[in-house]
């Protein structure tokens, strides 16, 4: 296969994904684990391992940028580059018809039947992630022991990032001292890569809207949660927007397919229109597409160090117990009524018996069971 029809699929399959990627970060790779590398095996799951734990260490929305990740493997840079467009721009779209629907009607559509049976859904395809990433993360003992300090860390409520870099550092400690090895402090400088935020942001123009934006994407960890308080920040900070307005770009950005931070597009729709939703967007997402870009080439290489190695395969092992809270979490706050639990139990049970199946089918399913069910 040449070149071109590398790319040609790699944007076919990150758009399709965009179209149905509900759920979370966590939902979203789990797609993505499913499409790339058992139905089209376009890496090892031991691969795909290492983009997740690296992609867990740098900012901006982790998702995204594994299907940029992906996309490099596939097709290079240019893989790189349009995988990504074509993952966050069916979320762009979708959030710039809402964003307008807003401004000129001051509501949204009811879409929220729809919804509700999304999110019991996705916890099939999350488990069913897990259960596979998980064995081939889970080397010995020693690194399912780093696994359950890294849930049970991250379940107290320390920070995931520190929970990841945590149980790396112990898993070079533990290894080196197991094997006897000393530690090459250069091999982990391509992982010491930081963003600083930009500072001086005065007025409101396009100009403005864009840096506000690239500054929360250089410096963006974790959920929409964490999102909102940044955002929270900035826009109510400043008295660009009323805080029930950024929590009704929030609601858009949780209930659209693709990564909640197309919240942007809403938002830069809300301040300046179309040109404002445009450097939002470019704003919010630039800082991903440059440091995968950056790291990208480097994970093959590290991965041939010792140490690098010990630290890979412990950041890999604590991401899946991090995807494991996260699933948790999701439970909890999904399963809320019979009609939640029967869609679980049906995708669950779907899922497994047919492992075929794309995920594509389970969102669709659930969407509409979701809504029938919401008449009885």
């Amino acid at each position: 296969m040449n070149k071109s029809s590398k790319l040609l699929e790699v944007v076919f399959v990150m758009f399709r994904l965009g179209c149905i990627a509900f759920g979370g970060p966590a939902a979203h790779i789990a797609m993505l684990e499913k499409e790339i590398v058992e139905k089209r095996r376009w890496m090892s799951s031991e691969h795909f391992l290492d983009l997740i734990g690296a992609t867990n260490l740098i900012p901006g929305p982790n998702s995204t940028e594994m299907t940029m990740h992906v996309g490099h493997e596939r097709a290079g840079f240019l893989g790189l580059v349009f995988g990504g467009i074509a993952f966050i721009f069916p979320a762009v779209i979708i959030t710039g018809v809402l964003g307008w629907f807003y401004t000129e009607y001051g509501e949204l559509p009811n879409v929220a039947p729809f919804i509700v049976g999304i999110k019991p859904a996705v916890l099939a395809i999350i488990m069913s992630a897990i259960l596979k990433l998980g064995k081939k993360a889970l080397k010995g003992v020693e690194i399912g022991i780093l696994g359950m300090i890294t849930f049970v860390a991250s379940f107290l409520g320390v920070n995931e990032i520190v929970a990841l870099l945590g149980t790396g550092l112990m898993g070079i400690l533990y290894f080196n001292v197991k094997h006897k090895e000393s530690t090459d402090k250069k091999a982990f400088l391509p992982l010491l890569l930081t963003s600083s935020p930009i500072k001086g942001i005065v007025g409101l123009s396009t100009s403005s809207i864009f840096l506000t934006f690239l500054k929360v994407g250089a410096v963006l960890y974790g959920s929409g949660y964490v999102l909102f308080a940044y955002l929270d920040a900035e826009l109510v900070g400043n008295g660009w927007l009323s805080r029930q307005e950024l929590m009704d770009a929030i609601a858009i950005g949780q209930f659209t397919p693709g990564p909640v931070l197309s919240t942007a597009t809403f938002v830069g729709f809300q301040l300046g229109g179309v040109s404002g939703a445009i450097m939002a967007t470019l704003g919010i997402f630039l800082p991903s597409f440059i440091l995968v870009l950056i790291l990208n080439p480097f994970i093959s290489k590290l991965r041939n160090s010792k140490q690098v190695g010990y630290f890979l395969d412990a950041v890999n092992i604590a991401s899946v117990a991090i995807m494991v809270k996260v699933l948790f979490e999701m439970t909890i706050t999904s399963l809320q009524d019979w009609q939640s639990i029967t869609i679980a139990i049906l995708s669950i049970v779907i899922t497994f018996k047919f492992k075929k199946i794309n995920s594509m089918w389970i969102i669709l399913g659930g969407s509409i069971l979701g809504y029938l069910l919401s008449f009885i």
